[in-house]
C-alpha cells in the first residue's frame, strides 16, 4: 500500500516536471521583442518604422525546413519552386540543411494546412509556406508557435503577428500600374483588369491599390475584370473573351500571364494599348518590341526569388539572428522607353522566365540554367 502510494506520488511528480519542460520547451520557442536593426540589415528590413524585431533562441543545426505551397499552375509558382531547390542547393545553403522539403497542395485551402500540420507532427524546424488565404491558418498558425517551429510567409503572406511575413508592398504595385495608365489616360476610359489567383491576398491587395487609385484621380473609369491565376494560356483566353464580348479597351492592367494578354490582343487585332504589368520575359520582350506601335508598358513585380529570402529568413531565425516581423523587399521595374535586351529581358531566354530574379542585398541572384534545372514536383 505503501507502495503503491509512493507510485502514484512519484508519477505525480513526473508528470508535473515533465509538464514544466514542455512549457519551458515552448517558452525558449517563442522569440523576444528585441531592438533593431536586424542582424542583416542590408537584407532584413523592416516593413516599416512600426514593425518589430524578433530573435528566436538559437538552435543547433543542421536544420530541416520546409516549404508548404499551394497553387502550382502558372510559371511563377513552377519557377518560384525551381528557386527555391536551387537555394537549397547552394553549398553554403546546403550546408546548413538536414532536410529540405517541397510540397504543393493546389487551391485546396485545407490541405494546405494539413501539409504544414504534417510538417510540425514530423518535426521540422521552420516551414516556409506561400499561402491560398491570408485568413484560414489561425489554428495551424498557433500550432506551430506551440511547437517550436518557425512559420515564415512569404508573397502570399498570413494575417498574425506570430508568424513571419516576407513579401513586396502589393498593394502598393497595384498603385504602380494604376498611376502609369492614369498618366497615359489623362481622362479616364475602358480598363481591362487581368487578376490572379482569387482568395490570395497578392490578388486582393493589388486589385485595392488599383481600384483605390483610379478612384482617387476623379477620373471616369470603367474597369473589365477578368480572372487570368496569373498563368499565360489561362489570362490570354480570359482576355481573348473579354475584347470579343466588352473591348476595345483604352489601356489593360494585369498581374500576371502578361504574355498570354499581349498574344491576345495581337490575335484579335486589338490596338496596342499603354499597359501596367508583371516581370515576365515574353511580356517585356512584347512591350521592347511593339513600344513605337502603342504598347507603353509599366513592367514590375518581383521574382520568385523571395522564397528564397524566406527561406533565408528561417535559418537566421533559427541560427538566433534578429530578424523584422515582417520583411519588405525591393520592386523589380522598368518602364518604357527603359527597356534593354541582355539586362531587363533576354531575347534569346523562354518567354514564361520572370526577370528580376535576384535579390543582391540579400547575395541572392540565379542564372536562368541554375533554376530551370530544379524540377516543379514534390520532393
Amino acid at each position: 500500500m505503501k507502495s503503491q502510494s509512493y507510485l502514484r506520488r512519484f508519477a505525480s511528480v513526473g508528470a508535473i516536471l515533465a509538464a514544466t519542460f514542455t512549457y519551458a520547451s515552448f517558452a525558449q520557442a517563442e522569440p523576444q521583442v528585441v531592438a533593431g536593426p536586424a542582424g542583416e540589415p542590408e537584407c532584413f528590413a523592416p516593413w516599416s518604422a512600426e514593425t518589430q524585431f524578433f530573435q528566436f533562441p538559437a538552435k543547433p543545426g543542421p536544420y530541416r525546413i520546409a516549404l508548404a505551397n499551394g497553387y502550382i499552375a502558372n510559371t511563377w509558382r513552377i519557377q518560384m519552386i525551381q528557386t527555391a531547390k536551387a537555394y537549397a542547393a547552394q553549398p553554403e545553403v546546403a550546408a546548413k540543411l538536414a532536410e529540405f522539403k517541397v510540397v504543393s497542395t493546389g487551391e485546396d485551402v485545407p490541405a494546405q494546412i494539413s501539409a504544414i500540420n504534417n510538417f510540425i507532427d514530423s518535426g521540422f524546424d521552420a516551414i516556409v509556406v506561400n499561402a491560398q488565404n491570408p485568413t484560414a491558418f489561425a489554428p495551424v498558425i498557433k500550432r506551430a508557435k506551440d511547437a517550436g517551429v518557425i512559420l515564415v510567409a512569404f508573397d502570399n503572406i498570413l494575417d498574425t503577428q506570430d508568424a513571419i511575413n516576407v513579401n513586396v508592398d502589393q498593394k502598393g504595385l497595384g498603385v504602380l500600374w494604376a498611376n502609369w495608365l492614369i498618366n497615359h489616360l489623362p481622362e479616364g476610359g475602358k480598363i481591362l483588369e487581368v487578376r490572379g489567383v482569387a482568395g490570395t491576398s497578392v490578388d486582393t491587395d493589388r486589385h485595392n491599390g488599383i481600384h483605390e487609385t483610379f478612384a482617387a484621380s476623379g477620373k471616369n473609369w470603367e474597369v473589365t475584370e477578368v480572372v487570368g491565376k496569373w498563368d499565360d494560356a489561362t489570362a490570354q483566353k480570359a482576355t481573348a473573351d473579354a475584347i470579343a464580348t466588352s473591348g476595345p479597351f483604352a489601356g489593360i492592367t494585369a498581374q500576371g500571364g502578361d504574355t498570354g494578354v499581349v498574344q491576345a490582343m495581337i490575335d484579335a487585332g486589338h490596338p496596342f494599348v499603354p499597359f501596367g504589368g508583371e516581370t515576365e520575359n515574353g511580356f517585356r520582350k512584347f512591350c521592347a518590341a511593339h513600344a513605337a506601335d502603342g504598347l507603353k508598358c509599366s513592367s514590375a513585380g518581383t521574382g520568385p526569388a523571395q522564397v528564397a529570402v524566406a527561406i533565408k529568413t528561417a535559418i537566421a531565425a533559427l541560427e538566433g539572428q534578429v530578424v523584422p516581423q515582417s520583411v519588405k523587399l525591393p520592386l523589380a521595374i522598368v518602364e518604357d522607353p527603359n527597356f534593354v535586351a541582355g539586362t531587363d529581358f533576354f531575347p534569346d531566354q523562354s518567354d514564361n522566365f520572370f526577370v528580376g530574379n535576384s535579390f543582391p542585398t540579400c547575395g541572392i541572384n540565379f542564372t536562368a540554367q541554375e533554376i530551370m534545372g530544379q524540377s516543379k514536383e514534390n520532393q
